[in-house]
């Protein structure tokens, strides 16, 4: 049986990919005391898409497969509201979870195992010099290092890009296999006369 961890959860309506970032406001006092704790002791929340429910109100109901989540940016520019910036690292599936009075998820977690580093196939490099213009675009939203030879991280990064629906950003985040996400992102971008 693998080993758990306790994570506190926050469901949106976003998908988050390991070495992605996303920028987030913050304004509900019980993700407010979940920032403020994780910042207190260095630690990580788990971002989930949601299966069911809202943003806001009522604890969600999340899809079980998310992504950890570490703070790199704070700024608090409004009274009871603070924008920050997370970036993505381990991917989780949630086992059990629970609810606390103030409406906050905690999740059980069993750490997913870190995708291989492939080398980017051959067959999809074609990828390649649209995504080199897209990094170049979003600049500082896209962070360092660039690993346009690793194709984990290209078909990540490409995955937060397209207008897709949530599903299928977070079916491609679900996915194991790295070149199969490829392939299915080279035949959405070929269907779209985009290579």
């Amino acid at each position: 049986m693998s080993q758990t961890t306790t994570l506190p959860l926050f469901p949106l309506q976003a998908v988050l990919f390991p070495g992605g970032h996303l920028p987030l406001r913050i304004f509900e006092p019980r993700y407010m005391d979940m920032l403020a704790e994780c910042l207190r002791v260095k630690s990580t929340f788990g971002i989930c898409l949601i299966a069911a429910g809202g943003e806001t109100g009522e604890a969600a109901v999340p899809h079980t497969v998310g992504t950890e989540a570490r703070v790199v940016a704070a700024d608090a520019d409004a009274v009871n509201e603070v924008n920050i910036v997370v970036a993505g690292e381990r991917r989780f599936r949630i086992t059990d979870h629970s609810v606390d009075r103030m409406q906050l998820l905690t999740g059980e977690v069993e750490w997913l195992p870190p995708l291989p580093v492939t080398p980017l196939p051959a067959a999809q490099a074609n990828l390649i010099p649209l995504l080199e213009r897209i990094v170049r675009d979003l600049g500082e939203r896209v962070p360092q290092p660039h690993l346009f030879e690793d194709a984990e991280w290209v078909g990540a990064r490409y995955a937060e890009v397209l207008p897709i629906s949530l599903l299928a950003r977070q079916k491609l985040l679900e996915l194991d296999d790295v070149v199969s996400r490829l392939e299915i992102i080279q035949q959405y971008l070929g269907q779209r006369n985009l290579l």
